[in-house]
């Protein structure tokens, strides 16, 4: 190459979007929260909710298939609305809450849909089982947050749905459906300190969820 040519070229390389890193965001465990819906001896949709999620995205909204998530759920938060079922449901023969106390997603590649829409495809660790998952996700906002401390902040709406037999929970067949849907609410902060599991985890203080509101 040309000598006169190579400031050009690494001009562009450094212009073009593919090298451009995307912004670092936190789950922000407040106000993301699970849903999950399975069918109850066909009388009607269980309906369990989580919230406490943790976890990274790395996102460039003119370039989604740049975009990588890794989340974790805790399975103990999970609620029915009844404690007894709430125990059910965390024992041993189920979800097994106790020995695999997380579900964690880790995202393999991200099809655009739209210019607000994609399908993130990933890897799904449910009670010691991994199995492809994908999400159909949609962004609702990417803006400044107008209560303090004032982050940059994104949401998104998700859903999915997946076989419980696939992550070997198939008991009790006869009163509990294998199909799951997963509904999924999340929001996001803008975050120097967020770092996924395969990397280096900065010093430094963290980040702090945003208050609720």
């Amino acid at each position: 190459m040309p000598l006169r040519l190579a400031p050009l070229v690494f001009l562009l390389a450094l212009l073009s979007p593919m090298a451009a890193a995307a912004e670092r965001f936190a789950l922000d465990p407040v106000h993301t929260r699970v849903m999950v819906a399975v069918d109850h001896a066909g009388y009607s949709k269980a309906i369990g909710t989580a919230s406490g999620s943790t976890g990274v995205l790395a996102f460039d909204p003119t370039d989604w298939r740049q975009a990588r998530l890794e989340a974790r759920v805790p399975l103990q938060r999970l609620d029915f609305g009844d404690t007894a079922w709430n125990r059910a449901v965390a024992a041993a023969n189920l979800l097994d809450a106790t020995r695999t106390p997380e579900a964690h997603f880790i995202s393999t590649r991200v099809e655009p849909v739209a210019g607000d829409e994609a399908i993130v495809h990933g890897q799904l660790t449910l009670r010691g089982v991994t199995r492809p998952l994908a999400l159909q996700v949609r962004m609702n906002a990417l803006k400044r947050h107008p209560m303090p401390p004032f982050r940059r902040t994104a949401g998104f709406s998700a859903t999915a749905t997946l076989s419980r037999a696939d992550f070997g929970i198939d008991a009790w067949p006869a009163m509990i459906g294998d199909s799951v849907e997963l509904r999924i609410e999340a929001e996001a902060f803008a975050s120097r300190t967020a770092r996924f599991s395969d990397e280096t985890a900065p010093e430094g203080p963290l980040d702090s969820p945003a208050p609720a509101g």
